[in-house]
């Protein structure tokens, strides 16, 4: 009882900085966990609607980097890092995703992978160092809209894997 207690305060304790998204995927754990962590699936459909993904650099270990570019719809470049904090497999990952190595605002990620019967929930909760830059992330980037895009681009990228995989 005292562990939900800690959980329920520190989850306050960051309220007013996180966004929080989940979706629930027609697919193994395992498949999806792996569709998030190696660069062949992860550059095929990261990112929301519209954008395509160029990986520069990919090394999935703790404390290994990603550096890609997010190539929006309207022809604007994205640059992304994302340095792997933990993980541990299929369950979770933690990460740190900014524009770079070095930016101060970078923010941290933690996805966990739950079963679900046959499918897999993914919840993506993500703290800002500020309120401010939580703010801003939705009102200006739409965070939460290109969050739910990007889950549901691994939800079908996964969904046709499976289809694909029961077919052959």
């Amino acid at each position: 009882m005292e562990a939900a207690r800690q959980e329920t305060r520190a989850e306050s304790a960051t309220g007013d900085r996180e966004i929080v998204i989940s979706r629930l995927i027609d697919a193994p754990r395992e498949l999806v966990f792996e569709a998030f962590t190696e660069v062949r699936h992860l550059s095929r459909w990261w990112g929301p609607e519209g954008f395509t993904t160029t990986t520069r650099f990919f090394e999935f270990r703790e404390g290994g980097e990603w550096y890609f570019v997010l190539h929006g719809p309207d022809g604007t470049d994205y640059s992304g890092w994302i340095r792997w904090l933990r993980i541990a497999p299929p369950e979770r990952i933690a990460l740190l995703h900014g524009e770079s190595r070095d930016d101060p605002n970078a923010f941290e990620s933690v996805l966990t992978f739950t079963p679900d019967g046959a499918a897999t929930r993914i919840v993506m909760r993500t703290v800002f160092p500020t309120k401010e830059l939580r703010d801003e992330a939705v009102e200006k980037y739409h965070a939460v809209e290109g969050g739910r895009q990007t889950l549901s681009n691994l939800a079908a990228y996964v969904t046709e894997i499976v289809r694909k995989g029961a077919e052959g």
